[in-house]
């Protein structure tokens, strides 16, 4: 690696002591404007501070006092309701991705365009849109008729299939080559064969794509929640944040441990998926 410099202000032949400072202070504020706000949101749930105006990144009075508060409140119910959702719902909607996206990547049928414009329009409209609709279908689930409304299990049936995820593993399934898979079915391979062993670890990377926006969609979902959820049992973190901002009786520090348990999960999932995801999207990069 070069110690020079190399920037677009062509300082790349400089190596002055100056230049050097000027690029630990600008990646100092780049940090600091980032990590701020999460390392006052971390700050706040140890402090004993009850005053919402005096946020800062060292705390003035330490105390488990917060936390106390917090599993009081049933903390831990919701953040394990949210695990629950994101880990089976995570996992569907992958399922679901990868076998729609075969089918339209790999097969040809008639109607394939129009499916396809059909998947991209479930992404153009508001969820306020379908909000209504959603409920009364979760009321009662056609063909099945059953009431998934107050039940984990209706948060989780809506995002089981998502367009954006569809789409994206649709196009790196039409980049793997045709060659590929008529070697596999020379070889005797079957179809679920075929998809298993050749086209689905070539598309690996996308998959670290969909898991961290699928992810943070699912994680972060509130409308889907506070339409399913009537019982504070059934609340998910993000909808548990809101009610207890809500709450007069309850401090802004246990607003901020909430706060950080849903902070915590969000930045695992990007670590574990992170090798993925950046191959995924410098793949997509050389690709476009």
């Amino acid at each position: 690696m070069s110690k020079n410099l190399d920037t677009a202000l062509g300082l790349g032949a400089q190596n002055s002591w100056w230049i050097r400072a000027i690029t630990a202070l600008v990646c100092a504020l780049v940090v600091l404007t980032f990590a701020g706000p999460l390392i006052a949101i971390l700050v706040g749930a140890f402090d004993g501070s009850r005053d919402p105006s005096r946020l800062s990144l060292f705390p003035t009075d330490l105390t488990l006092d917060n936390w106390r508060a917090a599993l009081n409140r049933d903390v831990l119910r919701y953040l394990a309701n949210s695990l629950f959702v994101v880990g089976v719902g995570l996992l569907l909607q992958m399922g679901v991705s990868v076998l729609a996206a075969y089918a339209l990547a790999r097969k040809k049928f008639r109607g394939a365009g129009i499916v396809l414009v059909l998947i991209l329009a479930t992404m153009m409209l508001p969820e306020e849109i379908l909000a209504i609709p959603l409920a009364v279908v979760l009321s009662d689930l056609p063909l099945l008729h059953l009431n998934l409304t107050d039940s984990l299990a209706g948060m989780i049936v809506p995002i089981v299939a998502w367009g954006f995820a569809i789409l994206v593993m649709t196009e790196f399934m039409k980049e793997v080559p045709k060659e590929l898979e008529e070697a596999a079915r020379l070889d005797g391979a079957g179809e679920f064969r075929v998809f298993w062993s050749v086209v689905l670890p070539t598309v690996t990377p996308a998959l670290g794509v969909i898991g961290v926006f699928g992810f943070t969609m699912i994680w972060d979902q509130y409308l889907l929640p506070l339409l399913v959820a009537s019982d504070a049992k059934n609340y998910t973190l993000p909808l548990a944040l809101s009610s207890l901002r809500a709450d007069p009786e309850v401090g802004i520090g246990v607003v901020l441990v909430a706060s950080t348990l849903a902070m915590v999960p969000a930045i695992l999932a990007f670590l574990g998926f992170q090798r993925s995801f950046m191959r995924g999207i410098s793949a997509g990069a050389i690709k476009g």
